[in-house]
């Protein structure tokens, strides 16, 4: 097995895609249940909050983004929880940031010189390759992504072209996302499919296949920006999709999903689901990350609310929170 290695650029198995199905009243059946049966204890829950922190893709990708609403992301994905908060769950000395920022490959600069003013290691994620909708020309495409990474940019998030998969030319799909992957440099590729453009989940997890074949770091569900975002069913097809992958090959792919998630409580159930399907490595933000601009406030709300609690609660929580982050490991 090669798992601690970052995936590579693999031969496209045109066999296993071509035969691939997906079972939807299973997935529907199992994607309901889930949110059901699967709860944190609250004593948990603090641990399980912060931990989504670290997860995060902290994201500003709006028309009218500037120089100084770049630097103030920046500094609050460099102290994504206020200080007193937590010094009360004693864990002022962890240094907890945000898995990324993320922007446009335009505002790169911008976020390369906030972190350096902030001293911050937070990387730096940025669209690219005709983000949202990638119908401009590949080579246009990948001249954007060489611009971000020479920008400073460490993680790019392309998009696919949507009509090779409804069209099923899994050959161009491979080609371009293996032309983005060499373009990244060192930088991780994380390659947004935009589930709810391909019609089916047949060609989520065909796409998701593809993907991750043509060297992907990272399969993402969405854009934020397309009608339907990251749900459930279309979650575990790509979780299912990266488990195969990684059965196959020994590499592990990461996942985040995007758009449409903005409570605490809707974050928890999507780490659960992780541990659930892959185990505890996917819920650490080398394997997993949360795509979102406004779940951090309602994160920072409710550790706010746990530390104002019950005493003897907090006292309890304070271990639980401090064994289970320093050791990496969740349980509910």
């Amino acid at each position: 097995m090669v798992d601690s290695q970052r995936n590579v650029i693999q031969p496209l198995d045109l066999a296993w895609v071509e035969s691939s199905r997906v079972n939807l009243p299973a997935v529907q059946r199992r994607a309901a249940t889930h949110l059901k049966r699967r709860s944190v204890k609250k004593d948990w829950q603090a641990a399980w909050f912060l931990r989504a922190v670290t997860c995060l893709d902290l994201t500003t990708l709006s028309g009218d983004d500037t120089e100084t609403n770049v630097s103030r992301l920046c500094f609050k994905a460099n102290n994504p929880i206020r200080q007193d908060v937590l010094e009360s769950l004693q864990l002022k000395d962890l240094k907890i940031t945000t898995g990324a920022v993320c922007v446009y490959s335009s505002r790169v600069k911008d976020a390369v010189t906030a972190n350096k003013n902030n001293h911050s290691q937070v990387p730096i994620a940025s669209v690219a390759a005709g983000f949202p909708d990638g119908q401009t020309p590949l080579p246009q495409r990948l001249d954007e992504i060489k611009y971000a990474v020479e920008a400073g940019a460490s993680e790019i998030d392309i998009v696919i072209t949507r009509c090779y998969v409804l069209s099923g030319n899994w050959q161009a799909l491979y080609d371009e996302v293996a032309a983005c992957k060499k373009a990244c440099g060192n930088a991780l590729l994380k390659t947004i499919i935009a589930t709810g453009h391909l019609g089916t989940l047949t060609n989520v997890y065909k796409a998701s296949l593809v993907s991750m074949m043509a060297g992907s770091t990272f399969i993402k569900t969405s854009t934020g920006k397309e009608a339907v975002n990251a749900t459930f069913p279309v979650a575990l097809v790509m979780i299912r999709a990266i488990r195969d992958f990684y059965q196959r090959t020994g590499y592990k792919v990461g996942f985040k999903p995007a758009g449409g998630i903005r409570s605490a409580k809707d974050c928890l159930s999507w780490l659960a689901l992780m541990k659930e399907e892959l185990g505890d490595e996917w819920t650490q933000p080398n394997l997993f990350r949360i795509g979102a601009s406004s779940l951090l406030g309602d994160i920072e709300r409710q550790l706010y609310h746990f530390q104002t609690g019950s005493k003897s609660s907090k006292n309890a929580s304070y271990r639980h929170c401090q064994w289970r982050i320093l050791a990496s490991t969740y349980s509910s």
